[in-house]
């Protein structure tokens, strides 16, 4: 089992999600979420003062897979999020040793 992070720009989250439920991802957990990366974030103007915006707003969607969904989920988060300009984001991939569903205490790829 694998936890897989990715960080990806707000106006995506809609269509990643419905794109991800397609290939069978049954639940995940988004936040919203500030950083920066290689673009150290940017720099707005307003009433003629300028400002350095240093964190700027992402999502972040984590969800718990089995092996074998990992590629697909990566290859659908990659062809999905990707506007190919800077800011695009990343995307994490876990060993993930152990899953409890609190409710039934069924562990492992039956409690994802």
């Amino acid at each position: 089992m694998k936890l897989i992070e990715a960080i990806i720009k707000p106006f995506k989250l809609d269509e990643v999600k419905d794109a991800l439920t397609e290939v069978g991802v049954r639940g995940m957990t988004v936040t919203e979420v500030k950083g920066f990366g290689r673009q150290k974030g940017h720099k707005e103007t307003y009433r003629g003062t300028e400002y350095a915006i240093e964190f700027v707003p992402k999502v972040k969607i984590e969800m718990a897979v089995t092996d074998s969904q990992v590629q697909p989920v990566l290859e659908t988060i990659m062809r999905v999020a990707r506007t190919n300009s800077i800011g695009d984001g990343k995307v994490f991939v876990r060993d993930l040793h152990e899953v409890v569903r609190i409710r039934t205490g069924e562990t492992g790829e039956g409690a994802l």
